[in-house]
Parts: structure tokens; sequence; C-alpha cells
């Protein structure tokens, strides 16, 4: 483990043993100093988050812009501050931390038996309405996790899920989705984070006037099982309570191959998450490049508020 990944690890760990013992306004400002100092830094990850909100507000006026990076961070570090905090919440307290508006998308489709798949994009606390299904509404469900580096790392969010009631898989090896087919296949819930491809073999779709390229995992799952697909949006409020959408579901088209069917119905995902995320746009943590102009160096658009990167070096 090199000193960077032992730095990385060590951090992580203090904030699981040491947030989570905070008063929650205490949690609060620290979360919100933090944000304000990484978005006065202007790093990387807080360049790349405004330049993704650009795409999914392309009038906006630069200051428009800053605005908007700085309550995305905001909403970011509300989301680790929850997220320290959540092993060392009560039922009650987790029960009473989402409001989702349509459950019955959900309930109708587990009481039916047929299985669900939920899937949604990086908005807001995805982790805490994971919890409040396994609290408050008592159904167990399967998800993965991305491999961390370091594995310590990744052993940590491993544990903490876990804790929360989830079966958590890893991304890698290949094993996870003969896993997941099971679980639906038995009448079970299944909850994938499925706006940013993992793999570089996802579904090309349109997002925001421009191509990115998302997982057909769960579309492919849909089809497979015969399980429910439905889309989740997240957001935040003023208030200390989350808020959420089950979109209705996702169908599978009638006709056409097995790929062909993915392409649309990744599609219409593509199309619920832009909706979710231009309602609340600063909610949505997309600090990672995600369209393929930007994947791609050679064909990113210039930054106009920052120098241009030495040749061949990787700023996000």
């Amino acid at each position: 483990m090199s000193a960077r990944e032992r730095l990385t690890d060590a951090l992580y760990g203090a904030g699981w043993s040491t947030v989570k013992k905070l008063p929650e306004p205490v949690a609060v400002r620290l979360g919100r100093t933090v944000a304000d100092v990484a978005w006065k830094r202007r790093g990387a990850g807080v360049r790349r988050l405004e330049s993704n909100y650009a795409r999914v507000l392309p009038d906006a006026s630069p200051e428009r812009l800053a605005e908007l990076s700085r309550a995305g961070m905001r909403s970011y570090l509300r989301y680790w501050m929850e997220s320290f905090r959540l092993p060392a919440w009560s039922p009650e307290r987790i029960r009473n931390g989402f409001d989702p508006k349509d459950l019955h998308h959900l309930t109708d489709g587990m009481a039916a038996g047929q299985g669900v798949i939920l899937a949604l994009p990086h908005l807001a606390n995805w982790d805490l309405a994971g919890a409040w299904v396994t609290t408050k509404l008592g159904i167990p469900f399967s998800t993965v996790a991305e491999r961390l580096r370091p594995e310590s790392l990744y052993d940590r969010f491993v544990a903490y899920r876990e804790g929360l009631g989830m079966e958590v898989l890893p991304h890698s090896g290949g094993s996870a989705f003969g896993t997941l087919a099971r679980r639906l296949r038995a009448g079970g819930l299944v909850c994938l984070v499925a706006d940013r491809d993992l793999s570089a073999s996802g579904v090309e779709v349109d997002f925001f006037g421009e191509t990115a390229r998302m997982p057909a995992g769960p579309s492919l799952l849909a089809q497979q099982t015969g399980a429910l697909l439905l889309p989740v949006t997240l957001w935040y409020d003023d208030s200390p309570v989350m808020r959420g959408r089950v979109h209705p579901p996702v169908e599978v088209p009638g006709s056409g191959t097995r790929a062909e069917k993915a392409s649309v119905m990744t599609q219409a995902l593509a199309d619920a998450f832009a909706t979710g995320i231009a309602e609340h746009p600063e909610d949505w943590h997309m600090l990672q490049r995600l369209w393929l102009r930007d994947l791609d160096p050679a064909k990113a658009p210039p930054d106009p508020a920052q120098p241009p990167a030495a040749p061949g070096k990787d700023s996000a």
C-alpha cells in the first residue's frame, strides 16, 4: 500500500470513527466548512463538477455556475457527513430521514413477487435511501460496489453498507450479474447506481444533448429476469429530510435484439435521471468525467476559466 493509499484509508477511517460521534449541528457546520474550503481551492474535482453543470445548464453564466458548484460541494459534503453518521443513527432517525414520492411503484412490484430493480444517479444520498428501504420497509436488497484502492478502503465501504442491511457484491469479477439475477428471480430487490459506466462497454445515450455512456446492467437484468425496472431520483431541500421520487417502470420493448432493447431502456433511464438532475442540479455529485468528449481528452471542450493542462496530463 502506497503512502497516499494509507492516508486515504486513514482519513475515511477517521471520518467513520469521529464524525459519527459529533452532535448533528456540529457535523452539519463541519461539512459546510470543508465544502467551502474545497470550493475556494478550485481543485480538479470542483472544476469538473462545474463543467458537468455547464452541460445541465448550457445557458448559465460563469457566475451562476460558480454559485451552483459551491452549492454542489455543500450537498456533496452533506452526503459524506450523513454517511459517516448513518451507522450511529437510530432506526427512528433513519425512518424519518427520507420522504419518497410515488413509492407504490416499488411496493406494488415487490407485492407482485416479480423482483424489482431500482436504478439511481449520483443524486443526494443513495446510502440513506437504501438504509430507509431496509429499515422503514423491512426489505433487504442487493447492490454492487466499485473496487477501491486500497483494498482496506473497499472493505470499509462493504462493511459500512452491509451494516445498513445491504448485500454488497464486487463490481469486478463477473459473478455479480448472475447473483443479482438469482435474487430478482426469487422476487428480491436490487439497487444500482447507474449514471456512470465503469466498464467502458456500456450503452451510449443522449444526455443533456451530448453522448454519454451508461451501464447496460439494469436493462439487461430486467430483460433476463422479468423484474420491474424503476428509475429513482433524490434531492435535498432546506429541511433535514431527504426527498425522492420513484419513477414509473421502464418497459421492455416488444421487439428488437437484446442489445437494441437495452439501448432503448438505458436511454429511458437516462431521460428519467436527466429530469431529476435538471430539477436539482446542485445535488448531482458527479465530480468525474462522464460525457464521451470528456473521456477522450483530445475531444474535450476547453474550459475558458482554466489554463490548458500540460500535454498528456489528466487533470480530472
